[in-house]
C-alpha cells in the first residue's frame, strides 16, 4: 500500500460519514427556499411620513418638558403637520432665553419667531436621515417579529429606497405571521379630553363642532369592548419605544393581558403625567385603535398593564411585537402572493430530475469516454453531490432553484477538473510513461489549473453572495459549497482512488 494511503482512506471515510448523518434525513436536514416548499411572498413599501410625525411628537413633547422647567411661558403647543409645529403665546423678553434653550437641546431644528409664536421645522438633513432610518429599522424589527415566531429560513431585504421584501417558506399559519408583520405596533399613551361618544358629531358638540388644535379623534377597538370614538390629546405622553420590558400578564379579572415597564425616562415623564391627571382617563392606543382608557387612580412611575379582552394567543402576540420593537413607521403593501405546496412539490421534481439527468448524463460520458478511469471521475461526482448537500445541511442554508442550478453547474466544474487531470495523464502515457508514474505527473500538473479555475469561480460566488439578493444569494451558495467540495474531491479522493486501484509499476491504465 503506497505512502500515506491509511490516513487518507481514513479522512475520506470520515468525511462521507459525517456528511451522511448531516443529509440523513434530507426531508428534515434540507431547507427548501419558497419556490420548493410554498409559502407567502410580501411586497411592503415603507410610509416614512409616520417617522416624522412620531419624531415631531416626541420634540413637542421635549420641549413642552424644557419650557416648564426653565419657567418658559406659553399657552399651547401645536403640531402644524409632521415635521414642522409651534408653540404659541411665548413672551417677546423671553426670545433670548429661548434661543439658548433650543440651541442646547437640538440642532436637528431650525426655528423662527413670529409674533409670540415660535415656529419649529426640521431640518433637510435631519429628515433625510430619519427616513433612511426609518426603512432600516422596520426591516430589522419586521425580522426580529418573524425570528420569534419561528418561520424557518424567513428572506427579508430591503428593495429600492422604501421597500421591503418577505418571504416565508413552508409557514404553517399564515394569515397569523402576516398579520404579525402587519401591526404597525405604534403604542402610544394619551390623556382623553372627551368621549365615548356614539359618533363625531356628539363628541366634539362642546368644542364647537371642530378638533381642536392640540387634539384628535381616535375610536375604539370593537375587538376590545371599546365602541364609539373618543377625544385625546394629540402629543403621546408615552410611546411604545419608552418601554423596558413586557410580558404576558392577566389583569384583575384573571384574562389575559400584557404588563409593561418604562425605560427611567419614560418613567419619570408617565409620573409627572400621571400625577397631574389624577381622576382622568388615559387612552392606550395601539396603531390608532383604542384598546383600552383607565381612570388614573393614582400616581403611575415605572409600571403598568394593557388591557383588552385579550385572548391567550392575542396577548403572546402583541408581546412578541412590543419586544421588537414598534414599526418606526406604517407599511403599505404593495403586492402579496402565495405560493402553494403543489407548485412548490412541482418544482422540486422538475428541479431533482434535471440534476440527476446531468449526473447520468455526464457519467455515461466519462465511462465512455475514458473507459474504466471514467469510474474514477464517477465516484468523485458522486462523493462531490453528497459534500454539497452536506454543507448545506452544515451552514444551514436554503436550497431554492437557482441554487440547483448552482448545483448542476457545479457538477460541471469538478468534471472538468476530471477531464484535465486525466487528458494530463494520457499526454504523459504517449510519451512513454509507466501508468503510475503517469498518473503522478498528471495531477501535479493539472493542480495549478484547477486551483486557479476554482478560486476565481469561488470568488466571483463570494461577491454575488455579498451584492446579490434572494435567488442570486441561493444561487452563489451552493456553487460555492460544490467549488469547495470539488477541490477536494477531484485532487484528493480521485487520487486516492488511482493510488489504491493502479499498481505503482502498471505499464497499462483503462483509460
Amino acid at each position: 500500500m503506497k505512502k500515506n494511503v491509511k490516513w487518507r482512506i481514513g479522512l475520506t471515510l470520515a468525511v462521507i460519514a459525517l456528511c451522511i448523518f448531516l443529509v440523513y434525513p434530507p426531508k428534515e436536514k434540507i431547507k427548501l427556499g419558497l419556490d420548493l416548499k410554498g409559502g407567502t411572498h410580501l411586497l411592503m413599501q415603507v410610509i416614512t411620513d409616520d417617522a416624522i410625525n412620531v419624531e415631531t411628537d416626541q420634540q413637542i413633547a421635549r420641549f413642552e418638558e424644557v419650557f416648564k422647567k426653565n419657567n418658559i411661558t406659553f399657552t399651547r403647543a401645536t403640531k402644524e403637520k409632521p415635521g414642522q409645529f409651534y408653540f404659541e403665546g411665548t413672551s417677546a423678553d423671553q426670545e433670548g432665553k429661548i434661543r439658548d434653550l433650543i440651541d442646547q437641546y437640538t440642532r436637528d431644528w431650525d426655528y423662527t419667531f413670529t409674533g409670540d409664536r415660535v415656529n419649529f421645522k426640521l431640518k433637510q438633513t435631519a429628515e433625510q436621515y430619519l427616513r433612511e432610518q426609518a426603512v432600516l429599522q422596520t426591516l430589522e424589527t419586521i425580522r426580529n417579529r418573524v425570528d420569534q415566531f419561528g418561520v424557518a429560513e424567513p428572506v427579508i431585504q430591503r428593495q429600492g429606497s422604501d421597500r421591503i421584501v418577505v418571504e416565508l417558506p413552508g409557514i404553517d399559519d399564515p394569515e397569523r405571521v402576516k398579520n404579525l408583520i402587519k401591526v404597525t405596533a405604534i403604542l402610544e399613551f394619551k390623556l382623553v379630553k372627551a368621549g365615548p361618544a356614539p359618533d363625531e358629531q356628539t363628541l366634539l358638540q362642546e368644542f364647537g363642532g371642530k378638533v381642536p388644535d392640540d387634539a384628535e379623534v381616535v375610536r375604539g377597538d370593537p375587538r376590545r369592548g371599546l365602541q364609539g370614538y373618543y377625544l385625546v390629546s394629540k402629543v403621546a405622553s408615552i410611546t411604545g419605544k419608552d418601554l423596558r420590558s413586557v410580558r404576558r400578564g392577566t389583569d384583575e379579572w384573571n384574562n389575559p393581558a400584557v404588563s409593561f415597564t418604562l425605560t427611567p425616562d419614560g418613567a419619570r415623564r408617565f409620573e409627572q403625567v400621571t400625577g397631574q391627571n389624577i381622576g382622568k382617563q388615559l387612552a392606550i392606543i395601539l396603531d390608532g385603535k383604542l384598546q383600552s382608557a383607565p381612570v388614573i387612580n393614582s400616581r403611575i412611575s415605572d409600571s403598568g398593564i394593557i388591557q383588552g379582552r385579550f385572548t391567550p394567543e392575542e396577548a403572546d402576540d402583541l408581546v412578541v411585537i412590543l419586544k421588537a420593537g414598534a414599526l418606526p413607521a406604517g407599511i403599505k403593501y404593495l403586492e402579496e402572493r402565495t405560493i402553494g405546496p403543489s407548485l412548490g412539490t412541482d418544482s422540486i421534481r422538475q428541479g431533482l430530475m434535471s440534476g440527476l439527468v446531468a449526473i447520468f448524463g455526464v457519467m455515461v460520458f466519462m465511462v465512455f469516454y475514458y473507459k474504466l478511469t471514467g469510474l474514477n471521475a464517477v465516484a468523485a461526482l458522486l462523493l462531490n453531490t453528497l459534500l454539497t448537500f452536506g454543507a448545506l445541511s452544515y451552514f444551514k442554508a436554503t436550497l431554492t432553484l437557482p441554487g440547483i442550478a448552482g448545483i448542476i453547474l457545479s457538477i460541471g466544474m469538478a468534471v472538468d477538473a476530471n477531464i484535465l487531470i486525466f487528458e494530463r495523464i494520457k499526454e504523459e502515457m504517449a510519451l512513454g510513461k509507466n501508468a503510475g508514474s503517469a498518473i503522478n505527473t498528471g495531477f501535479s500538473r493539472a493542480f495549478s489549473a484547477i486551483f486557479d479555475s476554482n478560486l476565481t469561480t469561488i470568488l466571483s460566488g463570494i461577491f454575488l453572495f455579498q451584492f446579490g439578493t434572494g435567488p442570486i444569494k441561493g444561487y452563489a451558495v451552493t456553487l460555492i459549497c460544490g467549488l469547495v467540495a470539488n477541490l477536494f474531491t477531484a485532487v484528493f479522493v480521485s487520487r486516492l482512488i488511482f493510488d489504491l486501484t493502479v499498481p505503482t509499476n502498471a505499464k497499462k491504465l483503462s483509460i
